[in-house]
């Protein structure tokens, strides 16, 4: 199948198409924009900026990706978004450019589902397999890892990282990192549970769910404190891969500011 332009679509020359590429009614195509084969751009689409999308994604309307960021130190540098494969960005989702703050690029991995007024601000960074309902917003320097989850209208503090096979219910307010394998609910958003729906849907052993759930019982419940709590999993048997994972998070948490363990910028 042959790339499809629509009449009043405004294409820049310099953009590069792959094939079966569908560029609809109204949509804005840059320069420096490269769609990969098989990319849907349904219509009134903005593609804008150093922009680098994969195979087989569809954009619904109202889409804009690569916008400048919404950062006062931004002065017009030639920062990048990087889309994988198989996405679909449903109405008026926004992703914005990078700062030079960091790697000066935006990245979207592959098999994600991004719903209506959904943003991905600057320099962020998301997984794989992740799932962003309506209105949820992302701050700067966000970094979102695979199979998570993050219902409607909720909020991501600029810096944080959501760890993997997490999810996040509506209206949370997420101001701290949160630790793999959990579910959140909150303002601000706290551990409630080891988030048992999606560890048994990606085939956690049943060991493994019993393990998680006795290091949060530990941690959040009892309080031990993580030194004591790892402690305590070791004489029991329980301090297995998965769980080794969470206390490492924990323990990049702590050393950060504020409950983010990326964010070191030194206090103004």
């Amino acid at each position: 199948m042959a790339t499809i332009v629509a009449d009043n679509a405004a294409v820049d020359p310099h953009a590069v198409l792959e094939a079966d590429v569908e560029i609809g009614p109204f949509c804005v195509v840059g320069p420096h924009v490269h769609v990969g084969r098989g990319t849907r751009l349904l219509s009134h689409v903005t593609l804008t900026g150093h922009v680098t999308i994969g195979e087989h994604n569809v954009l619904h309307p109202g889409v804009v990706i690569g916008g400048e960021p919404q950062d006062l130190s931004y002065r017009g540098s030639p920062t990048r978004v990087v889309i994988g494969h198989n996405n679909v960005f449903r109405e008026c989702v926004t992703v914005n450019r990078a700062t030079e703050k960091e790697e000066g690029v935006t990245r979207v991995g592959n098999h994600n589902f991004f719903m209506a007024c959904s943003h991905i601000a600057h320099d962020c960074q998301v997984g794989d397999h992740v799932v962003m309902a309506n209105g949820v917003l992302l701050g700067g320097h966000v970094h979102v890892q695979h199979h998570v989850t993050i219902a409607g209208a909720s909020a991501v503090h600029h810096f944080a990282t959501v760890g993997a096979y997490v999810f996040i219910t509506g209206m949370s307010r997420v101001i701290h990192d949160v630790p793999p394998f959990m579910l959140l609910d909150g303002q601000p958003a706290r551990p409630r549970c080891v988030n048992v729906v999606a560890l048994k849907r990606n085939d956690f052993s049943a060991d493994d769910i019993r393990a998680l759930a006795e290091a949060h019982r530990l941690l959040y419940r009892a309080k031990v404190g993580l030194d004591h709590a790892r402690e305590i999993l070791r004489s029991n048997g329980r301090l297995v891969p998965v769980v080794n994972y969470l206390l490492a998070a924990l323990q990049e948490q702590a050393e950060g500011r504020h409950g983010r363990g990326r964010d070191r910028r030194k206090a103004a």
